[in-house]
């Protein structure tokens, strides 16, 4: 691990997202609350923050951090979910990691719950869209 302890805690917020492709018979499931394992978009939310709380655990050379605060949104379109994360503490380093871990967990879950309707299930376009915080500034992805 890199040594972070000279620097200064500083505010530090993370935004990241995961895209989860399905079908439009999926999607209605879950809006309709009809899949088999429970609530998919809940049961999701919970596992990107408790994710991100890990995240130290799941990456070997991650910092573990005390984050203050884990959001995990969700867009249901007509063929997927968008899965919208924000991670924030106030510390010596980043929380990208723990946004980017919450945002892949909970696409993860929602894969998992709907996998026994369908096996073309794709999760992708994982990555940062936002970084406040530090000496390197600001990040917001274009």
């Amino acid at each position: 691990m890199i040594d972070v302890g000279a620097k200064k805690d500083t505010r530090r917020t993370a935004r990241a997202q995961a895209y989860v492709k399905l079908n439009a018979k999926i999607v209605g499931l879950i809006n309709a609350g009809k899949i088999p394992k429970g609530n998919v978009l809940e049961c999701a939310r919970v596992a990107g923050i408790l994710a991100a709380k890990n995240t130290a655990g799941l990456i070997p050379l991650c910092h573990n951090l005390p984050l203050n605060f884990v959001g995990v949104e969700f867009e249901a379109g007509r063929t997927g979910v968008l899965v919208k994360t924000e991670a924030r503490c106030t510390g010596k380093t980043g929380v990208e990691m723990e946004a980017l871990v919450a945002a892949s967990a909970a696409a993860l879950t929602i894969y998992d719950m709907c996998k026994m309707f369908a096996q073309d299930l794709e999760i992708g376009e994982i990555f940062l869209l936002e970084k406040r915080g530090g000496k390197s500034g600001v990040y917001l992805r274009k």
